[in-house]
């Protein structure tokens, strides 16, 4: 199936990219199109215009300021997955993107688009909940800041409004005494996953914080973890995860089928020794 026609539009600036999302009719910008490709060949979606934003600088840039590293919109996950961005994780980001889909998808694919398309399944939907990242949305009346946790309000569905757009990622620098665990699990290399476990556990710092992901609205996450930890984190955190607290917080956001909970929780454990190890 080929896609409905559409009108086609390579801004040379975000100021541009900006005016051209007042126009009229749907608007759907493209940032490294791996989702948004698919999604036009089965007419799942239909735009009367296109705005291809990959060609644009602004939406490259990377710098660290004070405590937090901020990343454009439209930085590839082989960027990341390859070193060319400054590492504030500790190489949790790098390992996250040198497991996302191909190597093909990582040199196209950009974190703007992944994150804008919303998709519960996707890596750095849970990844930078996790990490307590910020974004920064941009429209012709300026920008504003919301949390990762806050963005997402449900599958494919986000707090975008129209003619706002993905500007940058802020992640913070993770503490020298944090420790990160991800895992996923897929049916086969490329796809999506069916679980998801994110963890930042800091056991100096007492805190910890958990997501899971890939369930059927927007990721599970849990700013204060202790109750899946007995009460407290410390350095023995892995001994004292408490699947059977992970398996009634499933079940109270609405798993109801005990074999997803079941897969779900021993990624999350999973993740949960990884960061240990």
């Amino acid at each position: 199936m080929k896609p409905a026609p559409f009108a086609y539009e390579r801004p040379s600036d975000v100021a541009s990219a900006l005016a051209a999302m007042a126009g009229d009719g749907m608007v759907k910008i493209m940032a490294g199109g791996q989702s948004l490709g698919p999604m036009l060949s089965l007419r799942l979606v239909a735009p009367d215009t296109i705005i291809d934003i990959t060609g644009l600088a602004e939406l490259k840039h990377v710098e660290v300021t004070g405590e937090e590293l901020v990343i454009g919109a439209c930085v590839t996950h082989a960027d990341i997955e390859d070193g060319r961005i400054p590492d504030v994780t500790r190489g949790a980001m790098q390992r996250v993107a040198s497991a996302i889909a191909y190597r093909a998808v990582r040199n196209r694919g950009t974190i703007g688009g992944s994150l804008s398309h919303a998709d519960p399944s996707a890596d750095w939907v849970s990844t930078f909940a996790a990490l307590g990242a910020t974004l920064s949305l941009r429209s012709a009346k300026g920008a504003r800041l919301v949390a990762m946790k806050d963005f997402m309000l449900g599958a494919l569905e986000s707090v975008l409004q129209p003619g706002e757009m993905l500007e940058a990622v802020r992640v913070p620098v993770m503490s020298p005494s944090a420790r990160w665990g991800y895992v996923k699990s897929c049916r086969k290399t490329g796809e999506f996953a069916h679980a998801i476990g994110a963890v930042l556990i800091d056991p100096e710092a007492g805190r910890a914080r958990v997501v899971i992901g890939a369930v059927e609205a927007a990721p599970i996450i849990v700013d204060n973890a202790e109750e899946l930890f007995g009460g407290r984190i410390t350095n023995d955190f892995k001994s004292r995860f408490d699947a059977r607290v992970a398996d009634t917080l499933l079940s109270k956001a609405g798993m109801s089928d005990a074999a997803d909970r079941h897969i779900h929780v021993t990624i999350l454990r999973r993740a949960v020794a990884e960061a240990a190890a």
